[in-house]
């Protein structure tokens, strides 16, 4: 048995339960990883990416030293031009192309990788930023945060682009998750997290998971769920298009349509309002705009609702009485609600449902999105989106513009009161006139964003792009300049997990080869930059990421009491106002950050794309259990030869009619593109819908994913759109005995 040097204690890298891990490291190498049984996130349970998926940290492709195209390097000043036209050559990618291949090619290539030491490449990132915007001012500059970073690198990020360039175009990638949800939330309490913990769902006597597919997304809180059931006798409900693992455990399953949740939804609110089931005195008391709302339900009947859905009206019935009555309720829900282009209405007919039954501020209850990534309610947190600095202060309201200036010191009136982009309308402005440069930090929109033939003209079109990343990613293969930061395990700081819980990340070991912590590698940028811009850069000078998170709390009152010697173990839940405060698990207790709670009436929008004769299946898409997000971590891991392609889950009844066998290679096109791989034949989804897993770059989901957006959200419609799926042609399979998975981009 080998015995480790030394075991750190830190928190998962992967999905937003937040697991606390222990590391064993042996001779700078991590061997193991256990978790504590006293932790109060996951008890000592681990998932397999959890417990397995540390190993792409070593990776022979992850790039360590510092890149930039030798056009660069060797003084090129036609950068625009030069950059613009190579870049239209990028190579197309595949998983085997990346890193090392790219770095030695043909020296007579101006598109080339050349390595590099740090000064050079800050240099020419700061030389380049600061050419651009002081050409074309603010408007031209844009940065994506980092869901998969720290809190503290998110904050100096977003703090970078505003407090310098004095631009609010920043996002990340809750644009691409849980913007829908976000918004939602933010009209109907004025808070936009979690209301309740997941552990609490072992205090419900009802539950609703809808739009997750917990066990594969969100296992350990998947196991909470199932010990409600087993062992506290919970009934849950799950409404989902497909059969999910958890429907063996529910005591309901509504197989609705994907992108009919507002009709279903409701529905159960009608059927709650007509039969008297409603919480009058949460509703005086707690709520407005009840009287718009209950005139808008009038024809939001269950047998409305069944036409449109498909779930049986008596169905809806009965999952509105239980709700209703039971004594403390709680809806959990996942991108199912959010990723369509009327997220925003999905997640408030959820909202309304709550409001209806007083199911929300009290322990057991609530309202409970689960964030998708590690950090992605950090980085919400932190201000990494285009309308809100840190603690969502709106970027448009002047008194909050003062503070943050005060706390920056900018001069007043400095900061912008303009609204920013999103990460959807960031790239869509990429041109002449518009955004000029993109700082990458982590994210991967080559992967990530809808409609991928569109997002490579975008990318194209960008005149210098900065990524700062681990791994030559899909998106990093269009940069002029490569950063190579470190994972979780080479770094310290903090993640806020889906419970708003801040827990600590510590480093197992040093950064491998030139790697460098992304707070580090911010700070040095902006140095040069404001060095550049003639103005002092004392405002850049961190010895430890403590005084970062110290910084961001003292404007920020959720996160003002939590300090590193607090957290040590345990983590707090904020809101944390002050130094002695133990922190909030449940929120809304008296009242809501709005004042009252407020109903909102709906309408039924379909989704953008219906079926027809030539396009007769919805596509929706997600995850497995094995992988997570662009793959950049997981499929450069072990865990790929568990589940090393990806594949199109069928219907058994759809299977038959159009001649597909299990296994097959199939060609799934959309308006938009078209990606060959094998077929699942399942019941696990339902007739007339198909799956097909975002992971995987030769067979990208996102290819044929349609970029409609939520008008109010602007996340686009990832859960539906039609497609046909058809016999591989042979001119597609290229060597049949080959594994089949190929997209084009």
């Amino acid at each position: 048995m080998i015995k480790p040097d030394r075991i750190v204690t830190t928190t998962c890298p992967y999905c937003g339960v937040g697991c606390n891990l222990q590391l064993h490291v042996k001779d700078e190498h991590i061997f193991k990883v256990t978790s504590p049984f006293d932790s109060p996130v996951n008890h000592g349970n681990l998932c397999v990416k959890g417990r397995f998926g540390y190993d792409y940290v070593y990776h022979p492709k992850r790039v360590t030293t510092p890149m930039v195209r030798r056009y660069l390097l060797e003084g090129n000043k036609e950068i625009g031009n030069q950059g613009l036209g190579n870049r239209k050559d990028a190579p197309e990618l595949g998983r085997n192309s990346l890193i090392p291949n790219y770095l030695i090619t043909n020296p007579s290539t101006p598109w080339d990788w050349v390595e590099t030491d740090w000064d050079t490449a800050l240099n020419i990132t700061a030389e380049n930023l600061v050419r651009i915007y002081k050409r074309d001012g603010s408007d031209a500059m844009a940065v994506y945060a980092c869901a998969k970073a720290t809190n503290e690198d998110n904050y100096l990020l977003q703090k970078m682009y505003r407090a310098i360039f004095r631009t609010n175009n920043v996002d990340h990638c809750t644009r691409l998750c849980h913007a829908g949800s976000v918004v939602a939330l933010q009209q109907a309490t004025g808070s936009s997290a979690m209301s309740n913990t997941a552990s609490q769902v072992i205090q419900n006597d009802v539950f609703i998971v809808t739009g997750s597919n917990t066990s594969e997304n969100h296992p350990i809180i998947a196991l909470q769920m199932k010990e409600a059931v087993r062992q506290h006798g919970a009934k849950m409900i799950v409404i989902d298009p497909r059969r999910i693992e958890l429907v063996d455990f529910a005591e309901m399953w509504l197989p609705l349509k994907p992108g009919t949740n507002v009709p279903v939804f409701s529905a159960m609110a009608q059927v709650i309002l007509k039969e008297g089931l409603t919480n009058p005195e949460f509703i005086q008391n707690r709520t407005e705009g009840f009287n718009d709302f209950i005139e808008s339900l009038d024809k939001f009947t269950p047998e409305y609702a069944e036409e449109i859905s498909g779930v049986p009206a008596e169905d809806i019935r009965k999952a509105a009485r239980m709700y209703a009555t039971a004594k403390k309720a709680a809806i959990y829900w996942g991108m199912g609600i959010s990723q369509l282009s009327h997220g925003t209405a999905s997640a408030l007919a959820l909202i309304n449902l709550a409001f209806l039954t007083g199911h929300i501020g009290r322990e057991g209850t609530g309202l409970n999105p689960l964030r998708g990534q590690n950090n992605v309610q950090g980085a919400s947190d932190m201000g990494c989106m285009p309308f809100h600095y840190p603690g969502y202060m709106r970027v448009d309201n002047p008194d909050n513009r003062t503070k943050w200036e005060k706390a920056w010191n900018i001069e007043p009136g400095g900061l912008s009161l303009k609204l920013g982009l999103t990460t959807t309308e960031i790239l869509s402005h990429a041109h002449e006139g518009g955004i000029r440069a993109l700082y990458i930090m982590g994210e991967n929109p080559m992967m990530s964003e809808p409609n991928l033939n569109e997002t490579r003209k975008h990318m194209e079109q960008l005149e210098f792009l900065v990524a700062q990343d681990i791994f030559m990613t899909e998106s990093a293969a269009f940069a002029d300049v490569f950063l190579p930061a470190t994972p979780f395990a080479e770094k310290d700081g903090t993640f806020s997990n889906t419970d708003r819980r801040v827990q600590r990340v510590r480093a197992a070991h040093a950064p491998r080869g030139q790697a460098r912590v992304d707070w580090q590698i911010i700070c040095d940028v902006a140095q040069r930059i404001e060095t550049k811009l003639g103005v002092d850069s004392a405002y850049w000078k961190y010895s430890h990421p403590e005084e970062i998170l110290r910084e961001m709390g003292s404007v920020n009152p959720d996160y003002a009491g939590i300090t590193y010697e607090r957290i040590v173990k345990l983590g707090l839940i904020y809101p944390v106002p002050t130094l002695t405060h133990p922190g909030t698990p449940t929120l809304f207790t008296e009242s809501f950050p709005r004042g009252r709670g407020k109903f909102h009436p709906l309408d039924y929008v379909p989704a953008m794309e219906s079926v027809d004769d030539e396009f007769p299946f919805i596509l929706t898409t997600g995850r497995v259990l094995e992988h997570w997000h662009g793959g950049s971590m997981t499929r450069n891991s072990s865990l790929n030869e568990a589940y090393p392609e990806a594949r199109v889950e069928v219907h058994p009844a759809d299977a038959e009619i159009h001649g597909i066998r299990n296994g097959d290679p199939v060609t799934v096109k959309s308006r938009r593109g078209e990606v060959v791989l094998r077929v699942t034949v399942t019941e696990k989804t339902s007739v007339g819908v198909v799956f097909i897993p975002f992971h995987f770059v030769e067979a990208a989901a996102n290819l044929l994913t349609n970029d409609a957006l939520d008008p109010q959200a602007k996340i686009p419609e990832f859960k539906a759109c039609a497609v046909q799926v058809f016999p591989a042609r042979k001119k597609d399979l290229g060597n049949p005995n080959a594994v089949v998975n190929r997209g084009r981009y």
